[in-house]
């Protein structure tokens, strides 16, 4: 089954999915950038379904921002279906006076199992402060349940704040058997956190590495998919880093060698000055309205419909 913030739904229905956005997010890192704005989130997953997508991952965590009932709200207002995500992402993110950098690693697994069990709480900001929350509740009344874990690493460095992140993570999985997202910085330490995780219980066939294609490097790719792991595209409209047309090449590439039930495609637009909705530009729709066509005509439809649609549903999948 797949776990929705609206319910559990069988694999073969979640449809094609854009695999890394955020609908809600507040950073230090993003000063001016913050997504809080419920109406116009909702109308940029509006935008995400118009552009050819029946779901989406949201892709925040713990602290920066993440709003449940919201989630759940812009889920049935739109019908693009979300599977939402608990964890804690790489230590930058987090000022010094947050208080998850207190929470030791017993507390934060404790904190997303339940997020995935029992229901994401209501009112997160007074959790992570020790207070009580009642669980998120859907428009129809059901809790709203993460679906997803995440934790993230910097640019070839786990500091041990991030270390703890993944041990807790791994430690969710064995409890869940929910799906593990890990924010890679251009794609660096990526054997050494599938080693860590497979330490912790989590087989490789359970990850998927967010921003692989940062480092446009077909034979490590390879080398991650032949260990199992899911490779996260989702650098796209992003020419000052990677152009369109590199990123192209490197999935055609990929796929030559043998990959293509490995990889799955997002956008992780995750700005306020990247949405339309907020007034920014490209927005959520890029993806599928000016990228998806050109890889459609080089890959072809059958390969990108496994990228969208059968790989997606594979990683997302929970024990029953």
């Amino acid at each position: 089954m797949i776990r929705t913030v609206l319910g559990d739904v069988a694999p073969e229905t979640l449809g094609a999915t854009n695999y890394h956005e955020h609908l809600f997010q507040v950073s230090p890192l993003l000063p001016g950038d913050e997504l809080d704005d419920e109406q116009a989130s909702t109308r940029e997953a509006a935008a995400l379904r118009d552009s050819g997508f029946a779901a989406m991952v949201d892709a925040t965590p713990l602290g920066l921002g993440r709003d449940a009932e919201a989630i759940a709200r812009a889920s049935a207002t739109t019908g693009l279906r979300v599977v939402a995500t608990t964890g804690r992402h790489r230590e930058a993110h987090y000022a010094a006076s947050h208080p998850l950098r207190e929470w030791g690693m017993a507390r934060l697994t404790e904190r997303l199992v339940a997020d995935v069990r029992d229901g994401m709480p209501r009112d997160e900001p007074a959790v992570l402060r020790g207070d009580h929350s009642a669980v998120a509740a859907s428009p129809s009344g059901p809790p709203v349940r993460a679906g997803l874990l995440k934790a993230g690493i910097d640019y070839w460095r786990i500091s041990p704040f991030e270390h703890e992140t993944l041990d807790a993570v791994a430690a969710a999985h064995v409890a869940t058997g929910a799906a593990v997202m890990v924010h890679l910085e251009f794609c660096t330490a990526a054997h050494e956190v599938l080693d860590l995780l497979a330490d912790g219980g989590v087989a490789p066939h359970r990850v998927v590495l967010a921003h692989a294609d940062r480092d446009p490097d077909p034979g490590l790719h390879a080398e991650l998919a032949a260990r199992g792991a899911y490779l996260g595209y989702d650098g796209f409209a992003r020419p000052r880093t990677r152009s369109d047309a590199e990123l192209l090449e490197l999935a055609e590439r990929v796929v030559a060698l043998g990959a293509v039930g490995r990889v799955v495609l997002g956008g992780d637009v995750a700005r306020r000055t990247r949405y339309v909705a907020y007034g920014g530009m490209p927005g959520l729709a890029y993806l599928g309205e000016r990228y998806l066509p050109r890889l459609r005509e080089r890959l072809g439809e059958e390969i990108v419909a496994s990228m969208l649609t059968a790989n997606p549903a594979r990683l997302l999948d929970l024990p029953g």
